[in-house]
């Protein structure tokens, strides 16, 4: 075998590899638009399947800006998907130290329980004697990057 033969059929692989990946690409696509009927989406799968480069082409022309679109409203509803599970595991009510130091405040502002008895149960949580102060550790704010 020459290093031609090799170089050729490096490249169909690699050609091999593409049109699966667009395949993958166009037909999920396909099943993302809510505006194809079913029959539109079968006579794309079956065009794009039958005849494999001609079909993704004929797709990518006709359809790929409304498929760019599709896509980035899918990942934007990905996105406030995650950030809305991120801020309801992060801001659970009565979770860790600052929860606890929260009902506690709420029993000292309801009368449940005295200011000293506040304190104390506050100093107790912190692990710390009423004589030394508590210092705060010193929190840098990241910056939100991700787009809104």
């Amino acid at each position: 075998m020459s290093l031609w033969d090799v170089m050729v059929s490096i490249i169909w692989f690699m050609l091999l590899v593409a049109w699966f990946w667009l395949l993958i690409s166009i037909i999920s696509d396909v099943f993302r638009d809510d505006d194809l009927s079913g029959v539109a989406k079968g006579a794309w799968c079956l065009f794009v399947i039958v005849l494999p480069w001609l079909g993704v082409l004929v797709y990518l022309i006709a359809r790929g800006h409304s498929m760019t679109e599709r896509s980035a409203r899918e990942a934007a509803r990905h996105q406030e998907a995650f950030r809305t599970y991120v801020k309801e595991v992060a801001v659970a009510e009565g979770d860790g130290l600052a929860g606890q130091i929260r009902q506690l405040a709420e029993m000292r502002d309801r009368g449940t329980i005295t200011p000293e008895e506040f304190e104390k149960a506050k100093q107790r949580l912190l692990g710390t004697s009423g004589s030394t102060p508590v210092v705060p550790q010193q929190h840098v704010p990241v910056e939100d990057n991700l787009p809104a």
